[in-house]
């Protein structure tokens, strides 16, 4: 089997288990009254310290005052990063007044080569609705633990490499609380649909 073909099978593998995570957390946090939200939801997230995409500090406290999305990615990814950020800004767009204050947020996997300045070209392509964030390699750990996402470096040969990660946008509530995430691949009404709800749950 050749390098191409095992990683079209594990980027599928990633986003169908994405897809399932996405649609399992849909159904009991935001199809459900929050009194039956599935035990263990309140341990994704916590504090970080990190860089944005204009070299300010940001933490956690950037997540609280607003609902927000956050997607974790590299910006030297073939794919899936950039067709979902394409996406999340999309979505934005479509929700209309209803969502207009929903932040976006792009967190790398990939800090050795994604400072502040790549990052900050990368989203701009995007919306400026979506801020890039990065760090040190031991606090981008730490972030990826609280969120609990899945990255792993892969060797490509000649010196270079890619990520793999977990394809799944974050949803959170204005106190900065999981709510629910979208899938890699989602219908787009159905992340629109939502995103809204994410905005009237405030």
């Amino acid at each position: 089997m050749s390098l191409k073909s095992l990683r079209y099978i594990l980027w599928g593998l990633v986003a169908i288990a994405g897809g399932a995570l996405g649609g399992y957390f849909y159904i009991t946090t935001v199809q459900q009254p929050s009194s039956q939200k599935i035990a263990g939801t309140t341990q994704i997230g916590g504090p970080f310290e990190l860089v944005d995409h204009n070299g300010g500090a940001i933490t956690e406290a950037a997540l609280k005052g607003a609902p927000s999305v956050i997607f974790f990615g590299f910006t030297h990814c073939p794919e899936i990063c950039p067709t979902t950020l394409s996406d999340i800004s999309s979505w934005l767009e479509e929700t209309g007044p209803i969502g207009k204050d929903i932040n976006g947020y792009f967190v790398t996997v990939d800090p050795e080569r994604d400072s502040p300045d790549v990052m900050k070209d990368y989203v701009s392509a995007f919306s400026d609705r979506i801020t890039g964030i990065t760090g040190t390699p031991e606090n981008i750990a730490q972030i990826l633990q609280n969120y609990r996402i899945f990255s792993n470096k892969v060797r490509l040969g000649n010196g270079e490499y890619t990520m793999d990660h977990t394809a799944s946008v974050i949803l959170l509530d204005k106190n900065g609380e999981f709510v629910s995430t979208i899938s890699y691949g989602e219908v787009p009404n159905v992340a629109v649909d939502k995103l809204k709800l994410l905005a009237k749950r405030g």
